[in-house]
């Protein structure tokens, strides 16, 4: 009876240490003190403050009510967008941690200068960290009406 308990503990932990493990290795590429808010921004891209976006290569900041801790960086790619958090990935929200566009090519980082392909948010080689920024799939876009949709 006790050599089956003893078993079935030691089974029981491995596979609690297991899930534990395996939850943490999984998390979204981002500092554990990342900020996570909701998301949900519609744009009308008829607007001439979206314009932008109408346009492939084309992108623009949002600072919209419900667009997260520091807002929203959306990128027209061909017939997709790409929205990136501003908060950078790689290190704790402070007060010069907010990822700005440079050159509309690069995503940078102001307090380590780390800096990342804006078309595609992979880390630009010799970048200080390999962490994308946050990147939100999940977006509606309709080409009738011009309206993204932008929820997470």
């Amino acid at each position: 009876m006790k050599k089956t308990f003893s078993i079935l503990a030691i089974f029981t932990i491995l596979i609690f240490s297991d899930l534990t493990i395996n939850s943490c290795s999984n998390r979204e590429d981002t500092v554990n003190c990342f900020p996570n808010n909701p998301i949900n921004v519609t744009l009308n891209l008829n607007l001439p403050a979206y314009n932008n976006l109408n346009y492939d290569g084309g992108w623009i900041y949002i600072n919209e009510q419900q667009s997260g801790t520091r807002g929203l960086i959306a990128v027209r790619t061909g017939n997709a967008f790409k929205i990136y958090d501003r908060n950078a990935p790689h290190i704790c929200p402070d007060n010069d941690t907010t990822l700005e566009v440079k050159d509309n090519i690069v995503i940078v980082c102001p307090k380590d200068n780390s800096r990342w392909i804006l078309r595609t948010g992979q880390p630009e080689s010799g970048s200080k960290t390999s962490l994308p920024p946050k990147t939100y799939n999940s977006y509606n876009y309709d080409p009738v009406a011009k309206t993204l949709s932008i929820y997470y």
